[in-house]
């Protein structure tokens, strides 16, 4: 899937330990023109896709990300794991645009993915 939109927030890197080795992992927030209410996306970033160049807050980029769902503790969770990044020139999004690749997501086993800290029932949604 791809998702073209503008970077509204980039979250500091985060880091750690697994059985294959030390992951590090970077979510920013892309906005999606919906008119009159745009939609906001967390897009997760994983080893070389983290502090790219391409995440500057206001401004263009293009995602191609997978979707997947985990169960934890009788819930299910949804991430959209970023797998490129194709950062928009000019405002436009077409084929000229720079690409980052990186492996699919499916390159990433599960035990590089951090357990699900315990979350409480107290959701706003």
């Amino acid at each position: 899937m791809e998702l073209i939109g503008k970077v509204y927030k980039v979250m500091p890197v985060e880091t750690g330990e697994g059985k294959n080795g030390t992951w590090k992992k970077q979510q920013v927030i892309i906005e999606v023109d919906g008119g009159k209410f745009p939609k906001k996306v967390a897009m997760v970033f994983w080893s070389e896709l983290t502090n790219s160049e391409a995440f500057v807050e206001g401004g263009d980029i293009s995602v191609e990300f997978d979707l997947e769902s985990r169960e934890f503790n009788g819930k299910w969770y949804t991430d959209a794991k970023a797998w490129r990044i194709n950062k928009s020139t000019s405002g436009s999004t077409s084929s000229s645009a720079a690409a980052y690749n990186a492996p699919p997501a499916a390159a990433y086993t599960e035990s590089d993915i951090p357990p699900a800290a315990t979350v409480e029932d107290d959701l706003p949604f």
